[in-house]
């Protein structure tokens, strides 16, 4: 079976002769005057699918839009305003009111306004669109990481995944923990500040929603490298402490919706990134190597390679 990439690129990519950048990134990119891009992205969240039915609507509103940023914190880019879509199986106004309270929260915090979309009646279905802007030659994309680049992730990872196998049932959690990982969840934090702070210094960029191993593949795939990661550097929630080496491992590299930052660096520019880091209020660490032989290698503290045996979460593959 294709998975949703394969149908991307057979049945939808096309040349863009206007479009700086077309599909294959976290946005496209249309040149907007001589020295400004504008950057696009598309989402949808699908009742089933990326949230639970009987999830809080107040979050699912910061939710909604919150992952829209994190495409353009991806680019480096500047909100602006987005246009969504919105299928409902009813006019609940009990449900709407706390849905679009949450959704404009967000809005005003990070400064983007809502210029348009539509409404229909159906299954419970999210569409957002979303434009930010980024100066031309400061723009951050997946194709552009080089041999030497350090590897950093922003924030902590795995702890989505964690809140996703407790609400499943799979696991149980304290309730101090349980509260963070739902958070973690349920309402992302996009990294729009520190995206902006590093796209003068980073060579590539991808924001972490199907995981750490599969978004990480999509930049070597694009900028036709390999890399190194070491297992043991990355960035753990305190919701793994205590979790089994094998599931630990599989909220890390392959939980999907952390929408933290991955994003290679030249070692020359690591205080500078530390600096941006700093400046912004988001953790950063390094965690691997890019590499000029292709593939993907794990390796832990001591150097001693590893294996995983799971991939990153696919519409299509993962139905």
């Amino acid at each position: 079976m294709p998975s949703e990439f394969d149908i991307i690129a057979r049945f939808f990519t096309r040349p863009t002769p206007t479009a700086t950048l077309g599909i294959g990134d976290d946005c496209a990119l249309l040149l907007s005057r001589p020295d400004m891009l504008t950057a696009i992205s598309c989402d949808m969240l699908v009742s089933g699918i990326h949230f639970f039915a009987d999830t809080d609507p107040r979050q699912l509103g910061h939710k909604s839009l919150a992952v829209n940023l994190s495409d353009l914190a991806a680019m480096g880019a500047r909100p602006v305003a987005f246009t969504m879509a919105l299928a409902l199986p009813a006019p609940d106004e009990a449900w709407l009111k706390p849905f679009s309270e949450g959704l404009f929260a967000v809005a005003e915090q990070y400064r983007c306004e809502l210029i348009g979309g539509d409404t229909t009646r159906g299954p419970l279905n999210i569409c957002v669109t979303i434009f930010g802007e980024t100066p031309v030659n400061e723009v951050l994309r997946r194709d552009q990481a080089q041999p030497g680049d350090d590897i950093w992730v922003s924030g902590v990872l795995g702890e989505a995944r964690v809140a996703l196998e407790f609400l499943k049932g799979s696991i149980s959690l304290e309730p101090a923990l349980r509260e963070a990982a739902l958070t973690r969840l349920q309402m992302p934090t996009p990294r729009v500040a520190l995206g902006m702070a590093i796209r003068q210094r980073a060579h590539a960029a991808i924001d972490l929603s199907d995981g750490l191993i599969g978004d990480l593949s999509h930049i070597l795939s694009r900028s036709k490298v390999g890399a190194t990661l070491n297992i043991d550097a990355l960035p753990a929630g305190p919701a793994l402490a205590g979790q089994a080496q094998d599931f630990r491992l599989r909220c890390l590299l392959a939980g999907g919706d952390d929408y933290e930052l991955c994003f290679t660096a030249p070692p020359d520019s690591r205080n500078a990134i530390l600096e941006a880091a700093h400046k912004t209020d988001t953790p950063v660490t390094r965690v691997g190597v890019i590499e000029p032989t292709s593939g993907l290698r794990l390796l832990n503290a001591k150097g001693e390679a590893q294996t995983f045996r799971h991939t990153s979460f696919d519409h299509f593959l993962n139905s």
